[in-house]
This record gives structure tokens, C-alpha cells and sequence, in this order.
């Protein structure tokens, strides 16, 4: 870990609080729910739930697991990957993840403001991993306020009272020695921005 990834040092990796928090919200359990909702609202019936399940199935759930076994072939310590400089594998698995998944959802006309999700996740990957280059922006920051962000475009400005959930998530990144204040921030404003896809379709 370099000097441009300090993070505080009289954090607790032991907080149980954080710990909990960081793990309900880690990103492939956020895409999860908000890729169905997404989905949901995108179709403006049940068929949305397919597609939200390919949208989570892409951006969360195979990253998830390539880094499960990576773990499993002792490349990595645990999911977090702490060291930035082995973060760039992941970059490239969703980033080839989620531009399959786009074009599945072209192929298979899906509904227009699911396909601009996913199109948008697809973009903020690319800034996450330029970042990444030379400071250890949030991942885990990103994808919170993106996926709220992203809900409240296709359902409800109301969905912005979620928001209450990517603070948690910052402060458990925090609170863990995971990341800096800034780091966060600088992750949760990148996601939010995610939204503004929407205002092009």
C-alpha cells in the first residue's frame, strides 16, 4: 500500500458494527436489490425483474464470485482486495461482465432505462479504475450511491432518503481502516453522478 492509500490509523478492523454494515451493503447485495427494482420500474411490470436479475447478475454477482476464487487460489486475503494495486483484474471482470450484459440486453430489447443502468455502471467502472491507478478511491462508496441514485431517476426522488444506507456504508469503510474520508466521498459523488445518464435517454 502506497502513501496515496493511507487511510486512519486508530480505525478498528474489529468493529463489529462496521463489519456488519460493510457486509449487508457490499456492492453484489446493493445490485442485488437495486438492479430487481431497477428492473422493475424500467418495465413497468413483473418482466423487469429478469431483466434487473441480469443487470445484478453482471455487475454484482460474477465480480463476486471471480473474487471468491480468486481468494480460494490464495491470490487475495479476503473480498475487500485492501492492496490497490491488485484491484485492476477485478476492474476488467466487470467491466467485460457488464458490456456482455449490455449487449444481451440489446439483443433482447430490453427495457430502456435498465439497459442506461447498466451502460451508466459501465462508465463509472472505467473512472473507478482510472482512479485506481494512483489512489484507492471506494468501490463499495461508488456502487451505494449508485444504485440510489439510480433508483430515485427511475422511481422516486423519495428513493434519495436511501442515501441514509451509503453514509452507513462510508463510515463502515471508514470506521474499518479501509479508506480515507476522502476516499468515500470522492466513491458516493462518483455514484451519484451515475445518475445523470438519465437525463440523455
Amino acid at each position: 500500500m502506497t502513501s496515496t492509500d493511507t487511510t486512519d490509523t486508530t480505525a478498528s478492523p474489529d468493529n463489529p458494527t462496521a463489519r456488519t454494515v460493510t457486509d449487508v451493503f457490499q456492492p453484489r447485495n446493493v445490485l442485488l436489490v437495486g438492479m430487481l427494482g431497477i428492473g422493475l420500474a424500467a418495465a413497468g411490470h413483473w418482466t423487469g425483474l429478469l431483466w434487473g436479475f441480469l443487470g445484478a447478475l453482471c455487475a454484482g454477482l460474477v465480480p463476486a464470485g471471480y473474487i471468491e476464487w480468486e481468494r480460494g487460489r490464495g491470490t487475495w486475503g479476503d473480498r475487500h482486495v485492501v492492496d490497490r494495486t491488485k484491484r485492476a483484474p477485478i476492474f476488467f471482470v466487470i467491466l467485460g461482465s457488464i458490456g456482455t450484459g449490455s449487449v444481451v440486453m440489446v439483443l433482447g430489447h430490453a427495457p430502456t432505462g435498465i439497459l442506461a443502468a447498466m451502460l451508466a455502471l459501465w462508465a463509472m467502472t472505467v473512472v473507478l479504475l482510472t482512479v485506481n491507478t494512483v489512489w484507492k478511491i471506494s468501490v463499495d462508496a461508488a456502487v451505494a450511491s449508485a444504485v440510489v441514485a439510480l433508483l430515485a431517476a427511475v422511481h422516486s426522488p423519495w428513493w434519495l432518503l436511501a442515501y441514509s444506507m451509503t453514509v452507513a456504508m462510508c463510515w463502515s469503510r471508514v470506521a474499518l481502516g479501509y479508506h480515507s474520508v476522502a476516499q468515500t466521498v470522492a466513491g458516493g459523488s462518483l455514484g451519484a453522478a451515475t445518475a445523470a445518464v438519465f437525463l440523455l435517454v
